[in-house]
């Protein structure tokens, strides 16, 4: 991933401290943190739910999630170590350094090693910055550790159908996508004919109120 966009980079200590991973994740960090949290609630998450947070960087989300699950139910996997102490940092100053929390640095979307099946997914904004290969790779990674009623969300960029032009203008939020380039944007069809090469059938969700338009499809082994 290091040719397609800055995440890989290591911040700083004095970085971190200046709290600049708030930023480096993409900012929004109170309004998009409640936002997954608030749809997950929705879609059934509960205390005794075990959670994987795909690309869950530095808890922009984790933190609503380990307040809300039982000890130990919350699992988070990024390429980026430093954004991972940044999560440290983040639960010391929430008040939830005591809880037990897992985490682990792996740049091939790998959760195997946590040994274990779970009930829900949540990966926001990560494969916005990927390219098809590396989505469906994604895709397979997150077969193996599903069980028959596991629910994965992951959210990406929709454009209409393709177009020659590469960019194109998100409804909301500013933001420009493309189809050559980070961040990517790709059809439903596309977004579907993904998991179903990965084995999982896909639910596009639509909108969810993401204030940048990123779009929400569901993922379920049957």
């Amino acid at each position: 991933m290091n040719n397609m966009n800055p995440y890989w980079r290591e911040l700083t200590a004095s970085e971190l401290l200046r709290k600049e991973h708030r930023g480096f994740v993409g900012g929004l960090w109170d309004e998009i943190g409640r936002l997954q949290f608030d749809f997950m609630i929705s879609r059934g998450l509960t205390r005794e739910s075990k959670l994987l947070d795909v690309g869950c960087g530095a808890l922009r989300g984790g933190v609503h999630f380990i307040r809300h699950l039982d000890d130990g139910n919350y699992y988070g996997i990024d390429i980026n170590k430093s954004l991972l102490e940044a999560g440290h940092q983040e639960l010391r100053e929430a008040g939830l350094a005591g809880r037990r929390v897992h985490l682990q640095r792996t740049e091939q979307f790998d959760a195997s090693g946590f040994g274990v099946q779970f009930d829900f997914g949540i990966s926001i904004s990560l494969i916005t910055h990927l390219h098809a290969n590396q989505i469906i790779y994604c895709f397979l990674q997150m077969r193996r550790v599903m069980h028959e009623h596991s629910s994965f969300y992951f959210s990406y960029f929709e454009v209409p159908e393709l177009l020659l032009s590469d960019a194109y203008t998100q409804p909301r939020g500013d933001v420009v996508t493309h189809f050559l380039s980070d961040p990517f944007h790709y059809t439903r069809d596309q977004i579907e004919y993904f998991a179903r090469s990965a084995g999982l059938k896909p639910r596009c969700l639509g909108d969810w109120k993401h204030p940048r338009s990123q779009r929400m499809l569901e993922l379920r082994l049957t």
